[in-house]
């Protein structure tokens, strides 16, 4: 199990702050998925690559999109450019069924897979645990490994009821942060990082501010909102310049997590996969905060 450390990200002096981030995580998968009906797919819906091999149907992917990074993954061809879907990548590869979800496109390249008689099969996006049970059995239907499909969602559920919640409540803020393209966003209910925070018994400083999942924040709001702890993925943090960037953002330094440095970062392909990779991420995160809090 890969464990929270704490790394020192852009340091620029001896006591620059040092964040928890979260790498990576154990999957949970099964020892025999059985057969598939399908033999050549493409995973382009976010987490259905992961969940393929946590089925034991690994030998069927050929294809994945670029946000599937995991190492178990990286012999797999990537045939997305960006987080576009480029047709002819995936025409050449011969696929019998690609699955997509509602941010696959753009739509001009689907029409084209279709018409050019591949199996397109749409897959329901996860947003909080429970959803985790209804991408499964839609990956595992489209594949023909339906009992699969049921084993697995039986050990991750059976995983989550066993997992530690954090010892220290703590108030959390996500922030999304895109700093090339100045993207600074408040997460908000329905970002999916709230499930996660209540999962380990704290409270989504960003929930209780906005219905909305995504939502502008000014220095004022965040201030106001006064986060124990500040999430984001690693990627953003590292848009932004590290820790230093993030303090210098508007709001950030006025907020208890700002001021002690208590910043959690996780993999940008981790924090919002909502698969089989779940359970250890929430072990960690209620460890790294109980950490964080100390």
């Amino acid at each position: 199990m890969a464990l929270a450390t704490a790394l020192a990200l852009t340091a620029c002096s001896s006591s620059e702050v040092a964040v928890q981030e979260i790498k990576s995580a154990a999957a949970i998968s099964i020892e025999d998925g059985g057969t598939s009906s399908a033999t050549r797919v493409i995973a382009l819906a976010n987490g259905s690559a992961e969940i393929l091999v946590s089925l034991g149907l690994k030998p069927i992917l050929i294809g994945r999109d670029i946000a599937s990074t995991e190492e178990v993954l990286l012999d797999i061809p990537i045939v997305t450019s960006g987080h576009q879907v480029v047709a002819e990548n995936i025409l050449k590869l011969n696929p019998d069924l690609v699955l997509i979800d509602d941010a696959t496109g753009p739509l001009a390249a689907i029409k084209t897979l279709r018409e050019n008689g591949i199996k397109i099969v749409q897959v329901r996006q996860a947003w909080t645990l429970s959803d985790i049970n209804l991408k499964i059995a839609d990956i595992a239907g489209a594949v023909g490994a339906i009992p699969a499909g049921a084993a697995l969602s039986e050990k991750i559920n059976q995983s989550l009821s066993e997992v530690k919640k954090a010892d220290r409540k703590a108030r959390i803020a996500f922030l999304y942060l895109r700093g090339g393209n100045s993207i600074y966003l408040l997460g908000g209910k329905g970002s999916g990082a709230d499930s996660l925070i209540t999962a380990i018994n704290s409270v989504d400083a960003g929930a209780e501010f906005s219905k909305d999942p995504f939502t502008p924040v000014s220095a004022e709001v965040l201030a106001e909102l006064n986060p124990d702890v500040i999430l984001v993925m690693s990627k953003g943090l590292a848009s932004v310049g590290g820790v230093a960037g993030l303090k210098a953002l508007p709001g950030v330094a006025q907020t208890t997590a700002g001021k002690k440095g208590r910043i959690l970062a996780v993999d940008d392909s981790l924090l919002l996969s909502f698969g089989p990779r779940t359970p250890d991420l929430i072990l960690q995160m209620a460890a790294s905060v109980d950490e964080l809090m100390r």
